[in-house]
């Protein structure tokens, strides 16, 4: 399949990209980190200004979507520029309550307009930064809405702050939406964890190259080794073959799609940590250095609903 953009689509990635550039993302991820949404939340509305959440809300509900192609280019670069915060877990809350015309009506124009922030969480597991979402809708066989809140839970990375879906706060109220939306919610969450997974993966490389080709050894660069040269080719590789993943997926929105698309973009996002990781050295390491933001996204993403096992089952089942 040869998948090529729209000028259209490609002038959104554009403009997103500037959009994020000016707003000095590494700095935003530090502050929410701590603890401090105030920086995340002004990324957020200025994502919302750019259309992001009103590609998710159907028309009636003041939104311009469902455009699910649109919305894994903005994902790519949301990862490209390690922006913290329940996007994802917006957006497929969005996908979730449209299958319920009431609750379609309270919230999609307000998640739409970026005034609500919400997160998604499966019953028993963990909700990503309910500390800054106005509510918790968990996934299972009884859908349901929870107050904010809870006990934050250490995570490989810091901006990715967990907060646990507990048995007793099961309780909350029950939400009247139909199976299929849940499903449609989930497999939302997958596609778009994967788009992000992709942008992570595509910075990486980008900061890699950038790397080897400025750090000399024996007077020479070390990106004009040949050992170095392989190991960027295989992770470029490794990307392009999960590009048009999850482009594909984005179309056809089948469930064993959206399923390879998650896991060929996670673990190719994951081999590029790696990559980077050896190819900087010691410097890699260090908390420190930017490139450490993306590094820790890497194994989170890829595990994010749908870890790489449960993926390759869903493909095998066709």
């Amino acid at each position: 399949m040869r998948f090529l953009l729209t000028r259209e689509q490609s002038d959104f990635a554009r403009s997103l990209d500037a959009m994020l550039t000016s707003a000095d993302t590494p700095a935003v991820v530090r502050a929410w980190e701590s603890g401090d949404h105030g920086p995340g939340r002004e990324v957020w509305r200025r994502v919302a200004e750019a259309g992001v959440f009103a590609l998710a809300v159907p028309e009636e509900h003041e939104g311009v979507g469902l455009l699910p192609v649109e919305l894994v280019v903005a994902f790519r670069e949301l990862g490209r520029h390690a922006v913290p915060g329940p996007y994802v877990e917006t957006v497929a809350a969005a996908v979730l309550l449209a299958g319920s015309p009431g609750l379609a009506k309270e919230w999609l124009p307000r998640i739409a307009a970026g005034r609500a922030m919400v997160t998604l969480a499966e019953e028993g597991g963990y909700a990503l930064d309910a500390d800054a979402a106005e509510a918790v809708f968990v996934l299972g066989a009884r859908p349901a809405v929870l107050p904010p809140g809870g006990a934050l839970r250490v995570s490989s990375d810091a901006a990715r702050r967990l907060f646990a879906v507990t048995p007793a706060a099961g309780a909350g109220e029950a939400l009247p939406v139909p199976v299929a939306s849940v499903v449609a919610a989930r497999e939302s969450a997958m596609l778009l964890t994967a788009a992000q997974a992709l942008g992570v993966g595509d910075a990486l490389l980008a900061r890699t190259v950038s790397y080897v080709k400025q750090r000399t050894q024996f007077g020479t660069p070390i990106g004009s080794f040949q050992a170095v040269k392989h190991r960027l080719a295989d992770t470029l590789v490794g990307l392009e073959f999960a590009r048009p993943l999850v482009y594909g997926a984005a179309l056809s929105r089948a469930g064993a799609d959206v399923a390879a698309a998650k896991v060929t973009a996670g673990e190719a996002a994951y081999a590029a940590g790696r990559t980077a990781l050896q190819l900087h050295g010691a410097v890699g390491y260090t908390q420190e250095l930017d490139l450490s933001l993306w590094l820790r996204k890497t194994g989170p993403l890829r595990d994010a609903w749908g870890r790489p096992g449960d993926c390759r089952g869903r493909v095998l089942e066709g």
